[in-house]
């Protein structure tokens, strides 16, 4: 076809098939009612003449956009700056591409931006979101009920919507940590400092959590809050080694904490492991593999999370029109499913993926 021949219609598509046009229609668009060979030979016909559907119409029809937002409540400067972010996303866009969905990116460079995504999902522009790196005081889950959107969240939520929970993902955060903490009580450490990440966020808090819950009677000036950037990691690790210089181990609430933390022993002259062992959490790996010493550290999946965040969402989408139901979709093995509240359709309130300890050179 010419670049100036004409667009091919669903009419032509239903004259080429032999099919009426409601007919083409309902195949087009994923309908039902239609006998496998009528199918068979509209979709040939579809691949003969090229014919692309008008999404618009389309959408008319199935009242659906095959658009999923994904809001990352985080500044852009965050968000490509850390690889986590690239990890969920790939998972998230593997799952929308396999399914012919589209990903629209909204990122929170501010509070004035809440009002702005708030206006954009309530706008009838995607079908559903996915929404991570919440904050406590975030508006944004009050916004996002109120626009009535679809969501499931990356992270357990810390607040309830009312109807038994919302429908998130998550890692084992708090069994992670312990993992970690363990593992440095058994190399014989005893002077175990914690890195925290930002405290209003769950993933932080649980971590907090599961390392108090190794360390019980851990001295106060071996914790310190930190934002999960190397820059803060780094800083930190001057205000423990200033606190408390006996200590003889780390554990870092995430992978580039514990790189600006690497950086600082070293400019101080300890050895990592001799004198201080280090732990991080996630396993990024262009992280946790190139820091020097390469670091022992928590791993959780977070390409599959992104994953399974979207297949819960579409299976939530499906189940309102009558297809498959979200839990429907989600395998359970080797996961943790949080509750079956009918907030969700069916939907599990929670599936939370288990962690491993990944051992390298720094502990």
């Amino acid at each position: 076809m010419s670049d100036t021949a004409p667009r091919p219609t669903l009419e032509a598509v239903a004259a080429r098939a032999g099919v009426s046009r409601a007919t083409a229609s309902r195949v087009v668009n994923g309908g039902d009612g239609v006998r496998e060979p009528l199918v068979a030979r509209v979709r040939k016909a579809v691949d003969e003449l090229g014919y692309v559907p008008n999404q618009a119409a389309r959408s008319l029809v199935t009242r659906r956009h095959d658009a999923v937002a994904v809001v990352i409540a985080e500044p852009e400067t965050r968000v490509f700056a850390d690889p986590f972010f690239a990890l969920q996303l790939r998972g998230i866009s593997k799952e929308l591409t396999a399914h012919d969905n589209q990903l629209v990116l909204l990122l929170i460079e501010g509070r004035d931006d809440h009002a702005r995504v708030g206006r954009y999902l309530a706008g009838g522009h995607v079908d559903g979101a996915l929404v991570f790196s919440l904050h406590l005081d975030d508006p944004l889950p009050g916004l996002i009920q109120h626009a009535g959107v679809p969501t499931v969240f990356g992270g357990r939520p810390g607040w309830s919507d009312g109807k038994g929970g919302p429908v998130y993902v998550d890692c084992d955060n708090r069994d992670g940590a312990r993992t970690a903490v363990r593992h440095l009580v058994g190399l014989g450490r005893s002077r175990v400092a914690h890195i925290t990440g930002p405290l209003d966020q769950t993933s932080a808090a649980d971590r907090l959590d599961g390392f108090r819950d190794v360390m019980t009677d851990v001295d106060p000036r071996l914790i310190v809050e930190s934002d999960f950037t190397p820059a803060g990691g780094e800083q930190a690790m001057r205000e423990l080694l200033d606190r408390r210089p006996d200590l003889d181990a780390v554990f870092a609430a995430n992978d580039l904490s514990a790189a600006g933390a690497l950086r600082v022993l070293r400019e101080r002259g300890r050895r990592v492991p001799e004198d201080v062992a280090v732990i991080g959490f996630d396993d990024v790996g262009p992280v946790a593999e190139q820091t020097d010493p390469p670091l022992t550290t928590v791993r959780q999946d977070i390409e599959e999370m992104g994953r399974l965040m979207a297949r819960l969402l579409l299976g939530r989408l499906d189940h309102r029109g009558g297809g498959e139901t979200a839990g429907n979709l989600v395998s359970t093995e080797n996961l943790r499913i949080v509750g079956t509240g009918e907030n969700s359709e069916g939907a599990p309130s929670g599936v939370v993926l288990p962690t491993t300890l990944v051992r390298r050179a720094s502990a």
